[in-house]
Protein backbone atom coordinates (compact mmCIF):
# COMPACT_ATOMS: atom_id res chain seq x y z
CA UNK A 1 0.00 0.00 0.00
CA UNK A 2 1.36 3.35 -0.85
CA UNK A 3 2.25 6.25 1.48
CA UNK A 4 2.13 10.04 0.95
CA UNK A 5 5.19 11.28 0.09
CA UNK A 6 8.19 12.75 2.73
CA UNK A 7 7.94 15.56 -0.22
CA UNK A 8 4.69 17.36 -0.17
CA UNK A 9 4.26 18.87 -3.76
CA UNK A 10 3.43 22.50 -4.37
CA UNK A 11 -0.08 22.17 -5.79
CA UNK A 12 -1.74 20.00 -3.91
CA UNK A 13 -0.24 18.49 -0.80
CA UNK A 14 -2.68 16.22 0.48
CA UNK A 15 -2.40 14.00 -2.40
CA UNK A 16 -0.64 11.06 -1.97
CA UNK A 17 0.95 11.08 -5.76
CA UNK A 18 2.31 14.63 -5.79
CA UNK A 19 6.05 15.09 -5.61
CA UNK A 20 7.85 18.34 -6.00
CA UNK A 21 6.34 21.00 -8.08
CA UNK A 22 5.10 18.69 -10.56
CA UNK A 23 2.27 15.91 -10.75
CA UNK A 24 3.70 12.45 -11.56
CA UNK A 25 3.36 11.45 -14.51
CA UNK A 26 0.33 8.83 -15.31
CA UNK A 27 2.28 5.56 -14.75
CA UNK A 28 1.67 2.51 -12.94
CA UNK A 29 3.20 2.24 -9.53
CA UNK A 30 6.43 0.24 -9.23
CA UNK A 31 6.17 -2.96 -7.24
CA UNK A 32 8.88 -3.96 -4.86
CA UNK A 33 10.11 -6.09 -6.82
CA UNK A 34 10.30 -3.61 -9.81
CA UNK A 35 11.98 -1.33 -7.00
CA UNK A 36 14.37 -3.77 -6.74
CA UNK A 37 15.63 -4.58 -9.54
CA UNK A 38 15.66 -0.81 -10.92
CA UNK A 39 17.99 0.26 -8.24
CA UNK A 40 19.96 -3.39 -8.41
CA UNK A 41 20.41 -2.05 -12.09
CA UNK A 42 21.28 1.42 -11.61
CA UNK A 43 24.10 0.51 -9.09
CA UNK A 44 25.41 -2.22 -11.10
CA UNK A 45 25.71 0.73 -13.66
CA UNK A 46 26.89 3.13 -11.87
CA UNK A 47 30.51 3.21 -12.43
CA UNK A 48 32.28 6.29 -11.01
CA UNK A 49 28.73 7.31 -9.16
CA UNK A 50 25.46 6.09 -9.89
CA UNK A 51 23.88 9.95 -9.94
CA UNK A 52 24.04 9.69 -13.66
CA UNK A 53 22.31 6.17 -13.68
CA UNK A 54 19.69 7.28 -11.54
CA UNK A 55 18.51 10.05 -13.34
CA UNK A 56 18.36 7.89 -16.64
CA UNK A 57 16.86 5.02 -15.49
CA UNK A 58 13.84 7.09 -13.02
CA UNK A 59 13.39 9.89 -15.51
CA UNK A 60 14.29 8.92 -19.24
CA UNK A 61 13.55 5.00 -18.92
CA UNK A 62 10.74 4.54 -16.47
CA UNK A 63 9.38 7.79 -16.43
CA UNK A 64 8.54 7.36 -12.64
CA UNK A 65 9.84 10.95 -12.03
CA UNK A 66 9.86 13.94 -14.20
CA UNK A 67 13.39 16.08 -14.92
CA UNK A 68 12.56 18.80 -12.26
CA UNK A 69 10.76 16.25 -9.37
CA UNK A 70 14.45 14.26 -9.37
CA UNK A 71 16.52 17.57 -9.26
CA UNK A 72 14.07 18.65 -6.17
CA UNK A 73 14.33 15.33 -4.66
CA UNK A 74 17.96 14.78 -4.99
CA UNK A 75 18.25 18.50 -3.57
CA UNK A 76 16.80 17.28 -0.66
CA UNK A 77 18.49 14.07 -0.15
CA UNK A 78 21.92 16.61 -0.28
CA UNK A 79 21.06 18.25 2.66
CA UNK A 80 20.14 14.97 4.83
CA UNK A 81 23.15 13.05 6.44
CA UNK A 82 24.49 10.26 4.72
CA UNK A 83 25.00 9.12 0.97
CA UNK A 84 22.77 11.08 -1.15
CA UNK A 85 21.98 8.18 -3.61
CA UNK A 86 20.90 5.92 -0.39
CA UNK A 87 18.61 8.77 0.77
CA UNK A 88 17.51 9.38 -2.56
CA UNK A 89 16.49 5.74 -2.74
CA UNK A 90 15.13 5.64 0.69
CA UNK A 91 12.39 8.23 0.28
CA UNK A 92 11.57 7.02 -3.37
CA UNK A 93 10.69 3.70 -2.29
CA UNK A 94 9.23 4.85 0.63
CA UNK A 95 7.41 6.96 -1.85
CA UNK A 96 5.71 4.51 -3.97
CA UNK A 97 5.53 1.26 -1.51
CA UNK A 98 6.20 2.77 2.20
CA UNK A 99 8.83 0.75 4.40
CA UNK A 100 8.77 -2.24 2.19
CA UNK A 101 9.41 -0.14 -0.93
CA UNK A 102 12.48 1.60 0.95
CA UNK A 103 14.21 -1.79 1.85
CA UNK A 104 13.68 -3.08 -1.32
CA UNK A 105 15.32 0.37 -3.36
CA UNK A 106 18.23 0.58 -0.71
CA UNK A 107 18.15 -3.27 -0.73
CA UNK A 108 18.87 -3.27 -4.13
CA UNK A 109 20.98 0.10 -4.58
CA UNK A 110 23.42 -1.70 -1.39
CA UNK A 111 23.13 -5.44 -1.62
CA UNK A 112 24.96 -5.81 -5.48
CA UNK A 113 27.61 -4.27 -5.10
CA UNK A 114 28.24 -4.99 -1.72
CA UNK A 115 29.02 -8.61 -3.32
CA UNK A 116 30.93 -7.30 -6.21
CA UNK A 117 33.07 -4.98 -4.34
CA UNK A 118 33.92 -7.41 -1.47
CA UNK A 119 35.24 -9.87 -4.93
CA UNK A 120 36.97 -6.64 -6.51
CA UNK A 121 38.55 -6.22 -3.47
CA UNK A 122 40.50 -9.54 -2.61
CA UNK A 123 41.73 -9.55 -6.65
CA UNK A 124 42.94 -5.88 -5.96
CA UNK A 125 44.84 -6.94 -2.85
CA UNK A 126 46.82 -9.61 -5.15
CA UNK A 127 47.36 -7.49 -8.22
CA UNK A 128 46.56 -3.84 -7.22
CA UNK A 129 50.43 -2.79 -7.88
CA UNK A 130 50.68 -3.95 -11.33
CA UNK A 131 51.18 -0.77 -13.81
CA UNK A 132 48.67 -1.94 -16.06
CA UNK A 133 45.79 -2.28 -13.79
CA UNK A 134 47.00 1.23 -12.95
CA UNK A 135 46.65 2.37 -16.08
CA UNK A 136 43.16 0.95 -16.74
CA UNK A 137 41.67 2.59 -13.24
CA UNK A 138 43.10 6.27 -14.45
CA UNK A 139 41.12 5.59 -17.88
CA UNK A 140 37.86 4.27 -15.33
CA UNK A 141 38.92 7.50 -13.71
CA UNK A 142 38.81 9.81 -16.99
CA UNK A 143 35.22 8.06 -18.12
CA UNK A 144 33.77 8.82 -14.91
CA UNK A 145 34.36 12.32 -14.51
CA UNK A 146 32.68 12.88 -17.98
CA UNK A 147 30.12 10.99 -17.12
CA UNK A 148 29.56 12.95 -14.55
CA UNK A 149 30.20 16.48 -16.75
CA UNK A 150 27.08 15.12 -18.87
CA UNK A 151 24.43 14.11 -16.54
CA UNK A 152 25.20 18.03 -14.28
CA UNK A 153 24.13 19.82 -17.63
CA UNK A 154 20.89 17.60 -18.18
CA UNK A 155 20.13 18.23 -14.67
CA UNK A 156 20.92 21.92 -15.26
CA UNK A 157 18.80 22.29 -18.12
CA UNK A 158 15.48 22.80 -16.29
CA UNK A 159 17.28 25.64 -14.10
CA UNK A 160 17.23 27.73 -17.65
CA UNK A 161 13.67 26.81 -18.59
CA UNK A 162 11.22 29.80 -19.13
CA UNK A 163 14.22 32.34 -19.12
CA UNK A 164 14.73 31.73 -15.52
CA UNK A 165 17.59 33.66 -14.50
CA UNK A 166 17.46 32.99 -10.19
CA UNK A 167 18.39 29.03 -10.74
CA UNK A 168 21.53 29.20 -12.91
CA UNK A 169 22.71 32.76 -10.82
CA UNK A 170 22.64 30.26 -7.17
CA UNK A 171 23.92 27.57 -9.03
CA UNK A 172 27.14 29.81 -10.53
CA UNK A 173 27.69 31.56 -6.74
CA UNK A 174 27.59 28.12 -5.09
CA UNK A 175 30.26 26.60 -7.50
CA UNK A 176 32.47 30.03 -7.76
CA UNK A 177 32.26 30.16 -3.70
CA UNK A 178 33.07 26.21 -3.38
CA UNK A 179 35.07 25.19 -6.19
CA UNK A 180 37.21 28.54 -6.75
CA UNK A 181 37.15 30.40 -3.99
CA UNK A 182 37.64 27.37 -1.64
CA UNK A 183 35.19 28.57 1.13
CA UNK A 184 33.74 26.40 4.01
CA UNK A 185 30.74 24.62 2.84
CA UNK A 186 28.75 24.72 6.21
CA UNK A 187 29.45 28.66 5.74
CA UNK A 188 28.29 28.70 2.05
CA UNK A 189 25.36 26.31 2.60
CA UNK A 190 24.29 28.65 5.77
CA UNK A 191 24.13 31.37 3.16
CA UNK A 192 22.68 30.09 0.38
CA UNK A 193 20.13 28.03 1.36
CA UNK A 194 18.14 30.31 2.67
CA UNK A 195 18.46 32.39 -0.49
CA UNK A 196 17.54 29.88 -2.81
CA UNK A 197 14.27 29.00 -0.38
CA UNK A 198 13.31 32.99 -0.45
CA UNK A 199 14.20 33.41 -4.00
CA UNK A 200 11.73 30.33 -4.50
CA UNK A 201 8.63 31.85 -2.32
CA UNK A 202 9.02 35.23 -4.31
CA UNK A 203 8.61 33.58 -7.58
CA UNK A 204 5.65 31.41 -6.59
Amino acid sequence: MSVPSPIPGPAEPSTPTSLPSATLPEQPQPTLTELFIAFATISLSGFGGVLAWSRRMLVEERKWLTAEQFNETYALCSFLPGGNILNFSVIFGARFRGVGGSIAAAGGLMGPPLLLVLIIAGIYAHYGDLPLLRRALTGVASAAAGLMAATVAKMARPLFRNRAVIGPLIAFVTFAAIGVMRWPLPLVLAVIVPASIAAAMVRR
